[in-house]
């Protein structure tokens, strides 16, 4: 059993859609961020980053509980643990990891500071909207360009499809303009949130 800490954002939606597809038995605690769940005691003990999500696994390797945090080392210690997800072979893990690694580094930093400088902050800074849009769709540009000849982001579906949905499927929400010409993209949303895995685990919590 895996106690999951998470939060109704896309990096919280990694961790149940991965979970979802793996048919690890989970059960799910809210941590309300915008109420400041995250700064609670028990939740830094858990994660002391104060971030969602994180989980706890009761049968992880070497009998005591693990705790961990950080949806991209989330998703690789469950693909590591399962067999599952991730290539065996050093190219394939290697091509599957660097598009995890993309969306990491990238896609969530970048498209979620537009998101914010557009959205949220209390003082509309143009440098900043122009400057995180601009990028948004550069990294778009990228990911539209790697989907015009396969299905998935890596060879097969894997984590790193798991990881840039659900930043995709909520920017493509709230910006649809930033994808007038991604077709590629487009398509490959509805492929991946297709999937009964997907669709449940985007509706955790």
């Amino acid at each position: 059993m895996i106690d999951l800490y998470t939060f109704k954002t896309p990096n919280g939606r990694k961790i149940s859609i991965a979970l979802e597809e793996l048919g690890i038995p989970y059960k799910t605690h809210v941590v309300d961020i915008s109420k400041g769940d995250q700064f609670k005691p028990e939740f830094l003990a858990i994660n002391p980053n104060n971030k969602i999500p994180a989980i706890v696994d009761h049968a992880a390797p070497g009998g005591a509980p693990l705790a961990l945090f950080e949806s991209g080392a989330i998703l690789l210690y469950l693909a590591e643990k399962t067999g599952a997800l991730m290539p065996h072979d050093p190219r394939g893990k290697a091509e599957v990891t660097q598009w995890l690694m993309f969306q990491m580094g990238g896609v969530g930093p970048m498209l979620g500071q537009f998101n914010h400088f557009a959205n949220y902050a209390p003082t509309k800074v143009p440098y900043a909207i122009d400057r995180y849009r601009a990028e948004s769709k550069r990294l778009l540009g990228v990911l539209d360009r790697q989907l015009a000849s396969r299905d998935h982001l890596a060879t097969h579906y894997s984590i790193a499809d798991i990881a840039t949905y659900p930043w995709i499927k909520a920017m493509h929400s709230g910006f649809p303009d930033l994808f007038l010409d991604t077709h590629n993209i487009v398509q490959w949303l509805h492929r991946v949130g297709s999937r009964p895995a997907v669709q449940r685990g985007m509706q955790v919590p």
